[in-house]
C-alpha cells in the first residue's frame, strides 16, 4: 500500500523562503505574537518575543516581527503565555498503549507530544520486519514526528523464547535505508554484546554504518567488567536504570541515560537526584515513558506527564525541558531538525501559562495548530492494517482445566516451588520460593501466600506448546483468571489465575476473540479489551481504549488485585531479559543466569 508521508520539506530546499521572511522580503505564513519565548539552548525564558513561521518551519524568533506579518498571515496572540518546544519521547512502545500509530498520535497530541523515537518490537516479534513496515508506514502518515527505530532482538533472547520471525543484520541493514527509520531499536540482549555475538555486533555495526543511534537496555544491577563490554559494544543509551547510581554509571560512560515514568515505571524518583542533588550535567540526561497504558495517556498525560514528575521531584523546569526536548533531539542527531524553538527546524511549540505544570492550551505542529485546550483539531490518518496482520492467533486445541495442572513429585503432600515476584512500579522481578500443598497429586496454588498460577501458551504456530508456573504480587482472590496475548516480548499468551478452569476460558476467549485480554471470575467474562491488530493494538479512538483498560483494572481490583497499572504487569511475566525470574513457552527463565531453572526448589 502507498502512503503519504507528511514530513516537512528539507531545511535546505525552504532556506530562500525562510531567508525571505527573517529579512522582512516576504509574509510569513504564521505569527505568533508576545508570549515567552523558552529557549532550551541556552536555558533562558526571554519575554515580548514573536515567532514567524513558513513552511512548516520557524523562521525568525525576534522582539518584534511586524514585518513579517501580510494579509493572509495567520496571527496568534500568545498574550504573555510561555513557548515551549514541542516535547519528545525519547523511548517508547507504541504498542503498549494498546494503540495503532495514528491513534497513539492522536492521543498524546493534545499533551504536547510533537515528537516520538518508538522501537516496534512488539510487533516485530509477532509479523517480523513486515510488521516494523507497517508501523513504520502509518507513522509517516501523522502530523507530527514518530520516527521508528528498527528492532534489534526477535526474540529478545535467542533459547529462551520462541517467535514465528527473527529480526537479523539483513533485516537491519535493509530498514536503515526507510526514511523513517532513526536507528536500532533498544539492544536488550546485553549477554550476547557481552559475549561478543557476532549477530547483535553486526547489527549494531549496520546501524552505525549508516550513521544512525543504537539504542541500548542493560537490565542489570552488575556495573562491573559486563557493564563495560555492553558499552564498549556501541549503545548509547538505556532506560533500564532503577537507582540513583545507574543513570550516573551510564552517563560518566558516554551514554545518554533515559529516566522513564510511564504507566507502571517510576524511576524518574529515584535518578533524578543525579542532577538536582549531585550536580551532573544535565545535558546527557533524557526523559521516556517506555510504557503507557491508554487510560494514563488519556486520563493524565504522555511526555507532559514525565516532565511534570521531574519537576514535582525537584528538577529545575528548564532543565526538565532540555531533557524533553533539546537533550533528545541531540542524541538522535536531530538537533538541527527539531528540539527547539530556533530557524530552521521544525515550527513544533506549545503554548502554555504555567512551565510547572504545563497545560498545553495551544499545540502546533510544523507550522499548524494541532490541539487546542485538550482537543485534537486535525486528523491522524490510518493505514489500511491488512488480513495477516489481524489473524495472528493460533493458540491450536481448546485448553481445559487439565492443562494447566502441574504434577507434584509421587507421593508428595508438600513441595517448595520458585515463584515469580512482582515489584510494584518497577520491571525487574523477584526470584522467591514458596511451600505450597499438593492435591490429588497436583501442585495448588494459596491465595494466603499470595500465590497465583501463571502459564505461557505457544499462539504463533499452533504448537499447542504451554508453561507453567506461580507468581506472586497480585494479591488475586476467589475463582478468577486473566489472560492476554500482550506478553513481552515474544508475545504469546500469558495466564494468570487462581483457579485452572477459569485459566482455560480466559485462554479459549482469547483464541476466539483474535487477541487482547480477557478476564474472568467465578465462572463469568468481567472484562475484556479486543486487540485485533497483531494480538497487540486496535484502531479504534484512544478514549474507547482507555475505557475499556479503565474497566479492566477496575475489574481486576474486584478480583482483589489493587496494583498500580496491574495489566502491565501482567504483562511482562514473559519480558526474559529483565531480571530476575521470568517464564517463556519454552520454560521458567532465571534472568540472572539467562539458563532455564527447574520449577520446584
Amino acid at each position: 500500500m502507498k502512503t503519504q508521508n507528511l514530513t516537512p520539506s528539507p531545511w535546505s530546499d525552504v532556506a530562500p523562503r525562510l531567508v525571505a521572511v527573517a529579512a522582512g522580503r516576504a509574509p510569513a505564513e504564521l505569527v505568533i505574537r508576545g508570549g515567552q519565548w523558552v529557549n532550551v539552548h541556552t536555558r533562558e525564558i526571554l519575554p515580548g518575543h514573536d515567532i514567524a513561521i513558513a513552511e512548516g518551519r520557524f523562521a525568525a524568533i525576534a522582539p518584534d516581527l511586524t514585518y513579517a506579518i501580510g494579509p493572509e498571515t495567520e496571527v496568534i496572540e500568545a498574550q504573555g503565555r510561555f513557548m515551549v518546544p514541542g516535547l519528545c519521547d525519547g523511548h517508547m512502545h507504541v504498542e503498549s498503549g494498546m494503540l495503532t500509530p495514528a491513534e497513539f498520535a492522536a492521543a498524546v497530541i493534545p499533551h504536547g507530544t510533537t515528537t516520538m523515537f518508538a522501537d516496534p518490537h512488539e510487533i516485530a516479534n509477532v509479523l517480523g520486519i513486515e510488521g516494523v513496515r507497517m508501523m513504520h508506514d502509518e507513522a509517516l502518515m501523522q502530523p507530527v514526528n514518530m520516527f521508528m527505530q528498527m528492532p534489534s532482538c526477535a526474540p529478545s533472547a535467542p533459547g529462551l523464547e520462541t517467535t514465528p520471525y527473527e529480526i537479523g543484520p539483513d533485516e537491519v541493514t535493509e530498514a536503515m535505508r526507510w526514511p523513517g527509520i532513526v536507528g536500532l531499536g533498544e539492544m536488550m540482549n546485553f549477554p550476547g554484546v557481552i559475549a561478543g555475538s557476532q549477530q547483535m555486533l553486526a547489527e549494531i555495526a549496520a546501524t552505525q554504518r549508516a550513521g544512525k543511534t543504537v539504542g541500548g537496555h542493560y537490565a542489570s544491577p552488575d556495573l562491573g567488567p559486563n557493564f563495560l563490554a555492553y558499552v564498549a559494544g556501541g549503545p548509547a543509551d538505556d532506560h533500564e536504570g532503577t537507582t540513583e547510581l545507574d543513570p550516573v554509571v551510564r552517563a560518566r560512560q558516554g551514554m545518554r541515560a533515559m529516566m522513564r515514568h510511564g504507566s507502571a515505571w517510576f524511576d524518574v524518583d529515584r535518578q533524578i537526584t543525579a542532577v538536582t542533588e549531585k550536580g551532573l550535567d544535565p545535558r546527557n540526561f533524557i526523559l521516556c515513558t517506555d510504557d503507557c497504558h491508554p487510560g494514563t495517556l488519556v486520563e493524565e498525560g504522555h511526555m507532559d506527564r514525565a516532565y511534570r514528575r521531574a519537576v514535582e521531584k525537584g528538577c529545575d523546569p528548564l532543565i526538565a525541558l532540555q531533557m524533553a526536548t533539546i537533550n533528545t533531539a541531540t542524541h538522535f542527531g536531530l538537533e538541527r531538525e527539531l528540539g527547539s524553538i530556533t530557524p530552521g527546524r521544525r515550527a513544533d511549540l506549545i503554548l502554555t501559562p504555567d512551565l510547572r505544570t504545563l497545560p498545553c492550551e495551544l499545540v502546533i505542529a510544523r507550522g499548524r495548530t494541532v490541539a487546542e485546550n485538550g482537543r485534537l483539531t486535525v486528523t491522524c490518518p490510518h493505514y489500511d492494517w491488512p488480513a495477516k496482520a489481524r489473524d495472528t492467533v493460533r493458540m491450536g486445541a481448546d485448553k481445559t482445566a487439565e492443562d494447566f495442572a502441574i504434577p507434584a513429585p509421587k507421593g508428595a503432600s508438600k513441595v517448595r516451588v520458585k515463584v515469580i515476584g512482582i515489584v510494584e512500579n518497577q520491571a525487574p522481578t523477584r526470584a522467591l520460593t514458596a511451600e505450597l500443598n499438593v492435591r490429588n497429586g497436583t501442585v495448588e496454588p494459596d491465595a494466603a501466600q499470595d500465590v497465583a498460577q501463571c502459564a505461557v501458551i505457544e499462539r504463533h504456530k499452533s504448537s499447542g506448546r504451554m508453561v507453567n508456573g506461580f507468581v506472586n504480587g497480585f494479591r488475586y482472590k476467589g475463582r478468577m483468571a486473566m489472560a492476554s496475548t500482550v506478553a513481552h516480548d515474544s508475545h504469546q499468551i500469558i495466564v494468570v489465575g487462581t483457579d485452572r478452569e477459569m485459566m482455560a476460558e480466559s485462554a479459549n476467549a482469547i483464541a476466539k476473540m483474535g487477541g487482547g485480554f480477557s478476564l474472568w471470575k467465578d465462572g463469568e467474562e468481567i472484562a475484556q479489551i479486543p486487540l485485533p491488530v497483531a494480538g497487540l493494538m486496535s484502531d479504534a479512538p484512544a478514549a474507547e481504549m482507555a475505557t475499556k483498560a479503565s474497566n479492566l483494572v477496575a475489574r481486576m481490583r474486584d478480583c482483589g488485585c489493587d496494583l498500580n497499572n496491574a495489566s502491565i504487569q501482567h504483562s511482562f511475566l514473559a519480558l526474559v531479559v529483565i531480571p530476575e525470574l521470568r517464564i517463556s513457552d519454552l520454560g521458567l527463565v532465571d534472568v540472572t543466569r539467562f539458563e532455564f531453572t527447574e520449577l520446584f526448589a
